[in-house]
């Protein structure tokens, strides 16, 4: 108890710490079947439940649950990752659709979660399983780091130090030993069509080339740096620690002395191509970006007031501020939203100008910092943070309908990318922001819990009278994080208040920080169940073949490992409306014992209904035979699970009627062996 004291800040007080609090009304059951329909029970014991005065945020916060859950990909006995596009795209890693230069984002909303399997097997994909092909920039050690704050468990975060250290070198051949810079083309950094890149062209194009010491690769690298000294020393490597903290201590010094231009106040990048008609090696580039903003994502920047005015940009409606979100690119550049690239009619994405959600994230994340534990914050401000954290939420709604895509036009808002890709895009974050800004639980690596909500003042117009967070996973515990104003809404007292595993441990009248102990618990233990239905390679075992509809591509889908109901993507195979019996089969190419089956069915009230009838049959004996004979209809747009004795069979088919004229989607069929 005299623990909890020394560490609230004036003003607060505590309730006993054994002692249980009343609990507010935060129905779970409730929130999950209202968000999320009959998938709610994938939801409802794994995400941290939230609301606020705000149902904007509320709504744009459970909406990313459902673009996390839509982006898992089940890969079988690999696992599950992490995508960007839920349609193919031609640059992925095949045949696992995966990309790297997210998948700190990935991590980040993921660390969240009460099921770490996620994340978990996610990180071992890409450092076991070579997932991390550095096809593009990304900062993902510094996310594992960032994950091992939320859960705490010391031994996976170094399980995979040797690899990380590995491909940490491998970017020695983007790094320039005469300036102690990184340098990348755009393009690899994610960011084609920047200034460095279209100046590079003589202002003709911008996709490839235009080299560049940009801010963004030399403040990943810095926060890879870092993150992997803190882990060798973890691991008892006393000398990996200490050079990657030298490398990180030196990117910092070059970073500051090299990428911020005076002139411009503000980090920007210097080319790097050295035959070259239009640019010169090191010049810098004429432009302000909203990239140049980055340092502050990783704490790279020192809290003072030359660097802090930098964020008067972000504000500034003639330089980065668009009406309806930041702008890649400040208004004034020769090329600002002149539009280069296209795939057909439709226009691609390119960032000398349009709202990135991907950076727009990772600005978010700086004035965080800035916020939480600057003095010199320039003219940021709680209000101005709040004010950009709503923008940011409102690009989510297209009309009534939430659908976050690529990029947007910064002065109306309005998607630019017109194509099916683009829609509920995972290439940003949101939750990640609403629980370390908004509610602002800072995680630790020591035995604290630390909480700062970044809120104004109550009289602010951005201010929230009240919200409440619970089921927050941290180092082994459950936390919830309660915040009102005058103690009408949750009628259980004012303020703000933290509860750790139900009871309350910390209480205090006004907005600021408390830090609570928490001691270390183990983390729960991870459940893998494995697929056996996951068909990665088109044309390989397991195979799929249907009564209807037989496009290859159109079977493939329903065991592809993707599981999601968003309209926009349609997403399994789909049968013909046809009033004849109709079935999908799987063939393992092998017998396995399998004793359970998940079904996914898709129904939009239109054209698509579930099955009036079902039933699973499995081959035994040169024969089809039933295994489970279910009554009624399964789950639409849920998970119907299906259980029988373990048996073995190479072979299981679903057989089923329709309702007449309509048609039937599985949007995936797996199969397991308990």
């Amino acid at each position: 108890m005299r623990a909890v004291k020394m560490l609230l800040l004036a003003g607060a007080a505590t309730s006993g710490i054994g002692a249980a609090a009343p609990q507010p009304a935060m129905d779970v059951a409730a929130i999950a079947a209202q968000r999320f329909g009959n998938d709610a029970p994938w939801y409802r014991d794994r995400i941290p439940f939230f609301e606020s005065a705000d149902p904007k945020i509320d709504a744009v916060y459970y909406y990313r649950w459902q673009v996390y859950r839509a982006h898992q990909r089940d890969l079988g006995a690999e696992g599950y990752i992490t995508t960007e596009f839920a349609d193919d795209v031609d640059w992925q890693r095949h045949p696992y659709a995966s990309l790297n230069d997210a998948s700190g984002f990935h991590i980040g909303e993921g660390r969240w979660l009460n099921d770490r399997r996620f994340a978990d097997d996610y990180i071992n994909f890409m450092y076991r399983s070579g997932g991390n092909d550095r096809h593009f920039t990304d900062h993902m050690a510094d996310s594992v780091w960032g994950r091992y704050l939320v859960d705490g468990d010391r031994a996976d975060v170094v399980e995979h130090l040797p690899v990380m250290n590995h491909i940490y070198r491998l970017w020695d051949d983007k790094y320039d030993f005469d300036k102690g810079l990184y340098f990348v083309e755009p393009l690899l950094d994610a960011t084609e069509y920047t200034v460095s890149s279209i100046d590079a062209s003589g202002g003709k194009d911008g996709f490839r080339g235009g080299d560049a010491f940009r801010p963004s690769v030399n403040a990943y690298m810095f926060a890879n740096a870092r993150a992997l000294a803190k882990m060798a020393a973890m691991a008892g490597d006393t000398g990996l620690a200490a050079d990657y903290t030298t490398r990180a201590e030196a990117l910092q010094k070059r970073v500051l002395a090299d990428l911020w231009s005076e002139k411009l106040t503000h980090f920007i990048d210097r080319h790097q191509s050295r035959k070259n008609d239009f640019v010169r090696y090191w010049e810098p580039i004429r432009n302000r970006e909203l990239v140049g903003y980055l340092p502050w994502m990783f704490d790279l920047v020192p809290d003072d007031a030359k660097y802090a005015a930098a964020w008067a940009h972000l504000l500034d409606p003639a330089s980065l501020a668009g009406n309806a979100g930041m702008r890649t690119v400040e208004a004034n550049y020769e090329y600002y939203m002149r539009q280069y690239r296209y795939l057909g009619t439709a226009p691609e994405c390119q960032w000398n100008g349009p709202i990135w959600p991907y950076q727009t994230t990772q600005i978010l994340y700086g004035m965080a910092n800035l916020l939480d534990h600057a003095k010199a914050t320039g003219p940021i401000t709680r209000s101005a943070y709040m004010r950009l954290l709503r923008q940011y939420a409102a690009l989510h709604y297209q009309g009534d309908r939430l659908d976050i895509e690529e990029d947007y036009h910064p002065e109306t808002g309005t998607p630019i990318v017109g194509l099916d890709r683009s829609h509920h895009y995972f290439h940003s974050g949101f939750n990640d922001l609403v629980l370390t800004g908004l509610v602002g639980i800072r995680p630790r690596a020591d035995d604290l819990l630390e909480v700062n909500p970044l809120l104004p003042d109550t009289a602010d117009a951005q201010a929230l009278a009240w919200f409440r967070v619970q089921d927050v996973p941290y180092h082994g515990h459950k936390v919830a994080v309660t915040w009102d104003v005058d103690g009408r809404h949750y009628k259980r007292g004012k303020g703000l208040s933290i509860e750790v595993d139900g009871q309350e441990v910390a209480r205090r009248d006004t907005l600021g920080r408390v830090e609570v102990p928490v001691a270390r618990a183990a983390t729960p233990a991870i459940a893998r169940p494995i697929n056996r239905a996951v068909q990665l390679v088109r044309g390989q075992f397991p195979i799929g073949s249907a009564s209807s509809n037989s496009d290859p591509e159109n079977i493939h889908d329903a065991i592809d490992g993707r599981t999601w109901f968003l309209p926009e993507l349609p997403n399994g195979w789909s049968s013909s409306p046809s009033p004849a019996p109709q079935w999908y089969a799987i063939d393992l190419g092998k017998p396995v014992d399998l004793a359970r089956a998940e079904l996914a069915f898709f129904a939009d009230g239109k054209g698509f209904a579930v099955p009036q009838s079902y039933r699973l049959q499995a081959w035994i004996d040169g024969d089809w035979r039933d295994v489970a004979t279910p009554k009624g209809s399964p789950i639409a747009n849920g998970i119907t699970d299906i259980s029988w004795p373990r048996l073995r069979t190479g072979k299981v088919r679903l057989l089923f009627t329709q309702p007449r004229g309509k048609a039937t989607r599985l949007a995936e069929f797996k199969l397991f062996e308990r």
